[in-house]
């Protein structure tokens, strides 16, 4: 079952053939939900967002997982709180988003880390060319705002279109 999951997330968008069919019209925008998710939540909330615009799923993955203890925020040791630390942590990532330029649209999720996005969302953001993209924020929180995580992405890069930002859970 994972090699199947693995296989079937190795391209960069998963497609509803049944959605995309007669859907190849040039003047159609197209919607890309790029999501982090740690413990699942974020997943859920893109899975959501995905049907809302008709559109594809990209996952980050995290070339080395992280686990239980690598996330317990109070733990000044503990992976997540050390790349947090650490505003050049670019954690490294499984794969590329292959097809990014067929996206006219992006959204980017995470979850809130320490008021913002987790650094693994700048090795994305970095990796790839999102010139000519409206991109949007989505975060998933159990009490932060979106609004800082926004203005921390558009500050760090201001070559690209930014849009709307939403709260999700």
């Amino acid at each position: 079952m994972a090699a199947l999951l693995t296989i079937s997330l190795s391209g960069c968008a998963q497609k509803n053939q049944t959605q995309n069919q007669g859907k190849e019209n040039p003047e159609m925008k197209k919607t890309l939900i790029v999501y982090f998710s740690a413990t699942g939540t974020t997943k859920a909330a893109a899975q959501r967002l995905a049907k809302e615009h008709n559109a594809d799923l990209y996952e980050i993955t995290p070339e080395q997982p992280y686990t239980t203890a690598d996330l317990d925020w109070r733990d000044k040791q503990s992976r997540s709180t050390i790349e947090m630390k650490d505003k050049s942590s670019r954690p490294a990532i499984k794969g590329r988003c292959e097809n990014i330029a067929d996206y006219d649209t992006v959204w980017i999720g995470f979850p809130v880390w320490w008021y913002t996005a987790p650094t693994i969302v700048n090795t994305f953001i970095e990796a790839h060319d999102l010139s000519g993209k409206v991109l949007n924020v989505f975060a998933t929180s159990g009490g932060s705002p979106v609004g800082p995580c926004a203005a921390d992405l558009k500050k760090a890069y201001p070559q690209y279109t930014w849009g709307e930002s939403r709260l999700m859970n």
